[in-house]
């Protein structure tokens, strides 16, 4: 079983952002990020989320800010957004779009305020992961609420543990050679560049082949990225709210394995 995802970038700065790296507009366009969701039994059931960004040329791969992965750096580490960081959020079904009171105007743990005119949302899970191995998972009972920073921590069910993320192969840089394929003799025109991480999160089985996450049931999973390159953070998504938030549950895809 595997769902994957093809996540883009946030247009808004994208001129501003090119100018800034010294690159065109369609150089960051070009940037591919590819994510798979799949369950494995390994040997208890996980998902396993798999992240893999390619970079179209060696500008943009001499600035990108993209840590050494070491075994010893893997701990819960809070604010890991701040940096290059691999996100995912799961939650569960939604509640009616009629809840929405004065209550649901909160701030966000990002860039910049927001408000949430869109709905009221039942709990979710955010986990965040730096390729260099840190990590964290926080629990949100709606909306960015609790609006504490750093984030309430993800327990296991036992309510005393916290939930942790367990890392599999992982690679760091590696060049590969794009063909031409316009021709019946393909030509290599050029280098990309492909990074690599990959973790998984234990899982229970539900009934009716539905799975949870600590104590939240996946209906919908949003995996993202933020790349730093030098002083220049870009945003990644499958669809992007404007101006970029990753909480908002309007742009969530469902889960469907």
């Amino acid at each position: 079983m595997n769902q994957s995802f093809n996540i883009h970038i946030a247009t808004e700065t994208l001129a501003k952002n090119a100018q800034q790296l010294n690159v065109s507009i369609e150089e960051l366009e070009s940037i591919s990020i590819e994510v798979s969701a799949k369950i494995v039994q390994q040997p208890t059931l996980q998902l396993v989320m798999t992240y893999q960004v390619t970079l179209p040329s060696q500008t943009l791969a001499n600035q990108l800010n993209w840590p050494t992965w070491q075994q010893a750096q893997v701990n819960f580490t809070d604010y890991l957004w701040e940096e290059t960081c691999l996100e995912c959020f799961i939650a569960s079904s939604k509640l009616n779009d009629s809840k929405v009171n004065d209550e649901d105007i909160v701030t966000t743990h990002q860039t910049m305020p927001h408000n949430i005119p869109f709905q009221h949302s039942p709990s979710y899970v955010e986990v965040n992961a730096s390729p260099d191995g840190r990590y964290a998972l926080y629990q949100f009972d709606s909306y960015r609420n609790p609006t504490a920073l750093p984030p309430v921590p993800l327990y296991e069910t036992d309510g005393t543990t916290r939930a942790s993320i367990d890392w599999n192969n992982n690679k760091d840089l590696t060049a590969i050679s794009v063909e031409s394929q316009s021709s019946s003799t393909p030509t290599v025109v050029q280098s990309a560049f492909l990074y690599e991480r990959s973790f998984s999160l234990p899982i229970t089985q539900l009934p009716n082949q539905q799975y949870a996450v600590a104590n939240i049931m996946i209906e919908q999973i949003h995996p993202c990225v933020i790349l730093w390159f030098s002083e220049t953070d870009l945003y990644f998504a499958t669809n992007h709210a404007s101006p970029p938030d990753f909480h908002n549950r309007d742009y969530w895809p469902n889960f469907e394995l």
